[in-house]
C-alpha cells in the first residue's frame, strides 16, 4: 500500500472540491447520490465536501418539492450570488457596464456616454461612476464583487497598461487594471476591446462552434481580435490583431470617408435604399475593410470571420460585398457573420474574463 505523503491529503480534498464544486454547477440541482455518481466518489466524501462549501457560502441546501412522500433525498444547489463580477468596456464614445452572477448571467447594465475628447482622468473617473452605479443599482455590496475586468481601445499588455493608445487622449500608459481594482477593492484585469468581444462571441454568440476566430471592430474606430484553439491569442506585447494601425490598409480613410457627410447609419440605410452614391461608398468601405481582415484571414486561416461593433448593425448591406471581396482576395474565404452582442459585446467579453479569473482563483476551478 502507498504511503501518503506530507500534503497528500490536503491535495485531495483539493481535487474533490474541484470536481463536486464543477459537477454541481453543471447540474444545477443535484442529490447527493446524482453528485457521487458524475464524480465518482463516495456518498460520504461527496456530503463532506458540500458541507464545507455550504460553510463557504458556495452551496446551499434546495428545499424538497411538495407533495414528496416519504424521506425525501437531500438535493443541493451551487449559489450563483456568493459573489460577482463585473465587466466594463471604457469606450471612445461610452462607457458600458455589465454585473454577472457565478454563473455567468448578467443581472444589470449600466451605460453613460462620454465625449471622445475626454481627458484620461475624466474618462476614468467616468468608468468607475458607471461601475459603481452598476452595482448599487442591483443591490449588490461592493465586498460581493470579486473580479473586474475592463476593455478599451489600444494596446493592453500582460499587466493590464495600456502601453500604446492611438485614439484615446492621455491614455497611453494609463494603469486601467490597477486603477479598476481600486472601484471595489478586488482583482481588476484589463484587455484589448476586439480581444474581449471575440472572446464574448465564442463564449455564448456567434462563434460558439469556431476554435479558429478573427473579430473584426468596426466603428467609430477599428481593431480587430484573435481566438487560436478557442483562446485569445494577444501576442508577445498584446498588440496581436492591430492591423488597422497599418497605415497602408486603409482602415482609418476609409472610415472617415464613410461619414464625410453623413452619419454612419444614414449611408447604411440610403444603401438599403439602393441610393447609388451610399452604395459606391459602402462596397468601397468594406473593400478596404476586407483588405485588412484578408491579412489576419491569410495567416490565422481561420473557421470564422465575426464583424461587430456599432456598424455592424448594418447588416447584409455591408456583410454581402464584405464577403465578395474576401472571396476575391483570400485563398479560402471563411464563413462571414454578424456579432450577436453588437456594441455590448466588449462588456460581455469582460465579464468573461472576469468570471475566467474568479473561477480559477477564488473558487479553484
Amino acid at each position: 500500500m502507498t504511503e501518503l505523503r506530507p500534503g497528500d491529503a490536503s491535495l485531495l480534498r483539493k481535487v474533490n472540491t474541484k470536481v463536486t464544486l464543477s459537477a454541481l454547477r453543471r447540474a444545477g440541482v443535484a442529490t447527493l447520490t446524482q453528485l457521487g455518481r458524475v464524480t465518482g466518489l463516495s456518498r460520504q466524501t461527496v456530503e463532506a465536501v458540500l458541507d464545507e462549501l455550504g460553510e463557504r457560502g458556495y452551496v446551499r441546501e434546495v428545499p424538497p418539492d411538495e407533495g414528496v412522500m416519504g424521506r425525501p433525498a437531500r438535493r443541493f444547489g451551487f449559489r450563483a450570488d456568493a459573489g460577482y463580477v463585473v465587466g466594463v468596456e471604457v469606450g471612445g464614445d461610452a462607457i458600458v457596464a455589465a454585473l454577472a452572477d457565478l454563473n455567468g448571467e448578467v443581472i444589470a447594465w449600466e451605460r453613460a456616454e462620454i465625449s471622445g475628447d475626454a481627458a484620461a482622468h475624466e474618462r476614468l473617473e467616468a468608468a468607475e461612476r458607471t461601475a459603481l452605479a452598476c452595482v448599487d443599482g442591483a443591490g449588490v455590496a461592493h465586498r460581493r464583487v470579486w473580479t473586474v475586468a475592463a476593455g478599451t481601445s489600444g494596446i493592453v499588455d500582460r499587466t493590464g497598461r495600456v502601453s500604446l493608445s492611438i485614439t484615446l487622449p492621455g491614455w497611453t500608459g494609463v494603469d486601467l487594471a490597477g486603477l479598476a481594482g481600486r472601484w471595489f477593492g478586488c482583482t481588476a484585469l484589463a484587455a484589448n476591446d476586439a480581444n474581449l468581444a471575440a472572446l464574448a462571441e465564442h463564449w455564448r454568440g456567434s462563434a460558439q462552434h469556431a476554435a479558429d476566430v478573427v473579430y473584426v471592430l468596426i466603428g467609430h474606430r477599428a481593431g480587430a481580435g484573435i481566438l487560436i484553439g478557442g483562446r485569445l491569442h494577444p501576442g508577445r506585447t498584446g498588440a496581436a490583431g492591430e492591423i488597422g494601425t497599418l497605415r497602408q490598409v486603409g482602415w482609418e480613410d476609409a472610415a472617415r470617408e464613410l461619414v464625410k457627410d453623413a452619419s454612419a447609419a444614414e449611408v447604411f440605410e440610403a444603401a438599403l435604399g439602393g441610393d447609388r452614391d451610399a452604395v459606391r461608398r459602402v462596397d468601397r468601405y468594406a473593400e478596404n475593410l476586407a483588405i485588412g481582415a484578408s491579412a489576419l484571414v491569410l495567416a490565422i486561416d481561420p473557421d470564422l470571420l465575426v464583424l461587430g461593433g456599432g456598424y455592424a448593425r448594418a447588416g447584409a448591406v455591408l456583410l454581402e460585398p464584405l464577403r465578395r471581396h474576401l472571396a476575391e482576395l483570400c485563398v479560402s474565404a471563411p464563413e462571414v457573420v454578424a456579432s450577436t452582442f453588437g456594441d455590448e459585446g466588449v462588456a460581455i467579453g469582460a465579464v468573461r474574463l472576469a468570471l475566467d479569473h474568479a473561477e480559477r482563483e477564488i473558487l479553484g476551478l
